[in-house]
């Protein structure tokens, strides 16, 4: 599976990791000095999700801000407040 939103096509993106000492100078201190900067991968919060689309169910890798923001309509179990009829 690719680490990668379904709806939203977002993908994991790189950035650095900064290690640093010292003491901030608003708190007094010398400022802080960069001691380390190694590269990483900022990775998405996908989830696994089964998404209404039109009539049909189907299980889909989405992004959680995508779930959020209401772009997808999660599929619905049953309805609520009713009892099943026999």
């Amino acid at each position: 599976m690719s680490q990668q939103c379904s709806i939203c096509g977002k993908k994991p993106g790189r950035g650095n990791k900064k290690e640093e000492r010292g003491k901030p100078k608003y708190l007094g201190g010398n400022g802080r000095k960069t001691t380390g900067i190694t590269k990483r991968q900022f990775k998405l919060n996908l989830q696994s999700i089964r998404v209404q689309d039109g009539e049909e169910v189907i299980r889909k890798r989405v992004c959680t801000s995508c779930i959020r923001s209401g772009k997808v309509q999660k599929a619905v179990v049953r309805k609520p407040f009713t009892v099943p009829s026999h």
